[in-house]
């Protein structure tokens, strides 16, 4: 009999995870033929979640759990699930369930009936959420489709169903810092998309910021394009143009028409600007070196303070 583990990756999940169990519990009775190992991944949670995952796990076999000493983060808890995992296919889910249980089933037909190595879901609308963070997240992906040879879905989820062969590819790339998103097309294989309208969270509250989205994302385009630094160079290059263009002005200036240069506020202004674009190509620069460094050190992606037996 083949096997479906699901990885759950939660932080401060008490609330929803009974919920998700519930629902994950009708597709596991559906699908009858095949076996199911549902992983919970506690990240380092603040409330009563790991209690919840010891219930889960005591209550039900096919429930085991691990919990991080400390929050490492969601990609942490991902890779930390792909690690646990053992069946012969994988998926990843939300505890909020904004990825329905219920597309399971769909999602395995199609990999088994048409030969794909994945199949993953996008969201075709963002009813519910804030417009300045819609707004952003498309911003994002024309930006990050346009500047990454590894392709970016708009509105796709981390919710997929892959195959071992899929998983073992994932679970090669090594490194720390991680954005999965832009990883499982890294790898390639064969994709199947699934859309469907936004699910609003059933409990809780949404642990992803406006700023920590942001910060993802410029991860996201540090891992996956070498874009700013090159834009970093174009402008140092417009600049000192610019700057030659504007000696020879003066230059021109003075000895025909002999008009000495004046106006400090206008050199000030300059000075500025061209000190603003300095320390933002230098900023540039650092976050890259920022990202190898960390790299560099070989720290663990997470450390386990408890896990089922």
């Amino acid at each position: 009999m083949e096997k479906i583990s699901i990885i759950v990756p939660s932080y401060n999940e008490e609330q929803a995870l009974p919920l998700l169990y519930k629902e994950v519990k009708q597709v596991m009775q559906q699908m009858k033929k095949v076996d199911f190992e549902i992983l919970l991944v506690d990240d380092g949670s603040k409330d009563k979640t790991l209690e919840v995952c010891r219930k889960l796990s005591t209550k039900d076999r096919h429930v085991k759990y691990l919990s991080f000493s400390r929050n490492f983060g969601k990609e942490a808890a991902i890779y930390a699930g792909l690690e646990m995992a053992t069946g012969d296919y994988v998926t990843l889910m939300d505890a909020d369930l904004q990825d329905p249980p219920a597309l399971l089933k769909e999602m395995y037909r199609l990999i088994k009936e048409e030969g794909y190595d994945s199949v993953g879901t996008r969201r075709v609308s963002r009813k519910g959420e804030p417009p300045i963070r819609s707004f952003f997240a498309r911003c994002f992906y024309k930006l990050i489709h346009k500047i990454s040879r590894t392709e970016m879905v708009d509105g796709a989820r981390d919710y997929r169903l892959m195959t071992r062969q899929m998983v073992d590819a994932i679970l090669s790339l090594k490194e720390y810092n991680r954005y999965s998103k832009g990883l499982f097309n890294f790898v390639g294989f064969r994709t199947k998309w699934l859309e469907y309208e936004n699910v609003e969270r059933v409990a809780g509250e949404t642990k992803w910021s406006f700023w920590k989205l942001l910060i993802y994302a410029m991860d996201g385009i540090i891992a996956f394009s070498t874009a700013p630094l090159w834009i970093a160079v174009f402008v140092g290059i417009l600049f000192c143009f610019i700057s030659f263009i504007a000696i020879l002005v003066i230059i021109i200036k003075t000895l025909c028409f002999g008009d000495p240069v004046g106006g400090w506020p206008s050199l000030v202004c300059i000075i500025f600007m061209v000190s603003g674009i300095q320390l933002f190509c230098t900023g540039i620069i650092g976050a890259y070196l920022s990202k190898t460094y960390l790299e560099t050190k070989k720290r663990p992606i997470y450390i386990i303070q408890e896990q089922s037996q």
